[in-house]
């Protein structure tokens, strides 16, 4: 294990968190520019500048918001394949991200937690995890934002791995490239990332949850965007000619069973879930996100949304509706399956850790879906952020550490096997 020299003027890894999370970061869906928000940027920087004083002399952010770098390989190790790790800057644009307050719990010894603002609770019965986190530190925000876990932990475990490895440079690896992403929360992260000029073998995503997990597998992710169309008149003359688009999306949306919903699936199990609608009366938008590990199962789900649509037109006699669907990310496990050293060595890194690593799917995505299939296998790594995209958002201070652990343990993996 390598460790920190005494005195280091850099920041520690939880110092390094706290303060990321303090940075606005938050994307945003609506938006017709990239990244979706100008203040990503502001992290980006942060972390350029970082990277430069770890010895990153090609840290670099660009148009796009990437930001990338290069940690060169030690003498002798140069025919290493070369390996990454990402983590995504931005959070969950659904709940506020700004004038975020880490807040610590320290040696949580079970039950709620409560957060000091909005009579917010963590519920224990609805985060089991928590009993694995007895005696440890916990790290809530205040009750009126999210944390940010998601992501800035796996960029605090990044950063941390970096400087330890700044601080002990006989340390023997490979050449390992970073990348930090934009827009991750709104499907769009590594839209323009260019993965044969990164030149990396395989890449992990710093971006799981609890210890010891490792991913490879994710949705398929489509949405579905349904416009609904009426006719608009003076309210006042309205008799048998108005007819309220909004009110045939409503008709649409409460005719959406509950089973196949994200509250009544689970596993391996897909779902339709509606989760925006904005409109007037003479047309109503609903979007929609249909998602299933099967890429088969997708276009079912989209016909049940049409057909579900149709019905509710035919209660409002003149309606109409238009659908569009679009292609998000598709499950990496089969792009993954082409270089089995990307999960065998993640595997091995995280038992090198003193951790029995859990083999998983995501209920979800990461930017990995999209850069497997661009040719660049990328699992997905655990970082500790629990209960992410909601207020009640958490980490175990344990579990970052052993994130960095892992970050290096997965590097000598590689060295030791590809020297």
């Amino acid at each position: 294990m390598l460790d920190r020299k005494a005195n280091s003027p850099f920041p520690t890894l939880v110092d390094r968190f706290v303060s990321y999370c303090k940075v606005h970061t938050t994307s945003c869906e609506e938006s017709d520019t990239y990244p979706s928000t100008e203040r990503q940027f502001d992290l980006a920087k942060i972390l350029v500048n970082e990277l430069k004083a770890l010895g990153l002399q090609d840290a670099a952010v660009d148009d796009n918001c990437y930001v990338t770098a290069t940690l060169v390989a030690s003498p002798g190790c140069e025919k290493v394949p070369t390996i990454a790790f990402m983590a995504h800057m931005d959070t969950y644009p659904e709940v506020s991200g700004e004038n975020v307050v880490p807040t610590f719990h320290e040696n949580y010894q079970g039950g709620d937690i409560d957060l000091p603002k909005e009579g917010r609770k963590i519920l224990a019965s609805e985060n089991p995890y928590l009993q694995e986190c007895l005696g440890e530190t916990i790290i809530t925000a205040d009750g009126t934002t999210l944390l940010g876990a998601d992501d800035k932990a796996g960029i605090a475990e990044i950063m941390d791995a970096m400087t330890l490895i700044h601080e002990n440079p006989d340390w023997k690896h490979g050449t390992v490239k970073i990348g930090f992403t934009p827009d991750e929360e709104v499907g769009q992260g590594v839209k323009f990332f260019d993965v044969e000029a990164f030149g990396a073998t395989v890449a992990y995503t710093m971006d799981g949850g609890r210890r010891g997990e490792v991913e490879n597998e994710t949705f398929c992710a489509d949405s579905a965007i349904v416009t609904f169309v009426g006719r608009d008149i003076h309210p006042g003359f309205a008799k048998d000619k108005m007819i309220a688009s909004v009110k045939v999306a409503g008709e649409f949306i409460s005719s959406l069973p509950r089973e196949g919903a994200p509250e009544t699936t689970e596993g391996k199990e897909g779902y339709i879930h509606p989760i925006s609608i904005k409109g007037n009366t003479s047309e109503t938008e609903v979007h929609l996100l249909i998602r299933d590990f099967d890429a088969d199962e997708l276009k079912p789900k989209a016909d049940n949304i049409r057909q579900y649509a149709e019905a509710a037109c035919e209660k409002w006699n003149g309606s109409s509706f238009r659908m569009e669907i679009k292609e998000y990310y598709r499950n990496m496990k089969y792009d993954l399956a082409k270089e089995p050293r990307a999960m065998e060595y993640a595997l091995e890194g995280v038992r090198r850790v003193g951790i029995e690593p859990v083999q998983g799917s995501i209920r979800g995505g990461t930017d990995g879906s999209t850069l497997s299939a661009k040719g660049l296998p990328t699992p997905n790594i655990f970082t500790g952020e629990m209960d992410f995209h909601g207020f009640g958002e958490w980490i175990c201070v344990k579990d970052m550490h052993l994130g960095t652990q892992t970050v290096l343990k997965i590097m000598e993996v590689w060295t030791e096997k590809e020297s």
